[in-house]
């Protein structure tokens, strides 16, 4: 069983964090949705409120295998603009395994993580992007520790594909297939 945190900023997109936290924790993996504020309550871009496992400063990294970054606005200016959770972006894409959605993957090109990637992001939010790396069709892409995915419409296969990076393509179909989700 991995642990997995999904970092969440006062408006981020919903399914962007749900999803995947759904998917996950359907194969038994152990998933803290972990805020940036100093409550653990956080609000979507959608004005849903969200109450948290823990907060940044609460959550031990050092056990984590995974943390994803969701997408939306303000919340991934909100993730961006937090530097913890930019060091545990560059610890993560180093080290470990990360996983972002929408604009989130943004953070990972103005931190300079992304050369030689492949990555994608929502359409718009590729200005920091190096040549090369995004592909023209929106989708999931994994490359090596890094699983990133176009928008709101793939937050499911998203999960999947973070649940596959951890567990195994057998993983991923069984959750699909439980899902009834075609894969």
């Amino acid at each position: 069983m991995a642990k997995v945190a999904i970092l969440l900023a006062d408006g981020f997109e919903t399914i962007e964090a749900l999803a995947p936290a759904d998917v996950l924790r359907r194969a038994g993996e152990d998933v803290s949705l972990v805020t940036i504020n100093a409550l653990p309550h956080v609000t979507t871009a959608h004005g849903i409120g969200i109450d948290c496992d823990a907060t940044l400063d609460e959550y031990d990294f050092g056990a984590c295998d995974l943390i994803v970054l969701p997408g939306g606005m303000p919340g991934t200016t909100n993730l961006r603009a937090n530097e913890r959770v930019c060091e545990l972006t560059r610890q993560f894409m180093s080290e470990k395994r990360l996983g972002a959605i929408c604009a989130a993957p943004s953070i990972l090109a103005e931190l300079g993580l992304l050369d030689g990637r492949v990555a994608t992001c929502y359409p718009g939010c590729e200005g920091a992007f190096p040549a090369g790396v995004r592909p023209e069709e929106l989708g999931v892409y994994t490359d090596d520790n890094l699983v990133t995915a176009s928008g709101p419409g793939f937050a499911v296969d998203f999960g999947l594909a973070l649940l596959e990076l951890l567990e195994g393509a057998e993983a991923a179909q069984r959750i699909a297939a439980g899902m009834l989700v075609g894969r």
